[in-house]
């Protein structure tokens, strides 16, 4: 079992991914709305690993996970985002995220995909 932080915008998607997350066995020991929220919350926490949207109030998910691995080279971020452009993709492995899932999320993908880098 894994602890998880969950950071999106969007609350009725944090709850969608809470429910796939608990519902494969994980914790999730916190939530943010925004990408400093998410900075502090993982200051906080150390979770085994964020599931980061991009677009979010205050700093976009790219910018908290450049810094988020700037401070913790060790810490695990898949992004979860709807901006599933090569770009955005390129720039979020580029930051530092291990993986990129595109919304609308599929439930096995999400759950293979934190096994994988747990």
């Amino acid at each position: 079992m894994a602890n998880i932080l969950i950071c999106d915008d969007a609350m009725f998607m944090r709850a969608a991914v809470r429910k796939t997350v608990e519902e494969a066995g994980h914790s999730v020991i916190a939530e943010a709305g925004t990408g400093l929220e998410c900075i502090e919350q993982y200051n906080a926490w150390k979770p085994d690993l964020v599931l980061m949207d991009i677009t979010m109030p205050d700093m976009d998910g790219i910018e908290a996970t450049k810094r988020i691995i700037g401070e913790h080279p060790d810490a695990k971020i898949i992004m979860v985002s709807a901006l599933g452009q090569m770009e955005m993709v390129v720039n979020a492995i580029t930051a530092g995220a291990k993986d990129f899932i595109v919304k609308p999320v599929d439930n096995d993908k999400l759950v293979s995909c934190i096994k994988k880098y747990l």
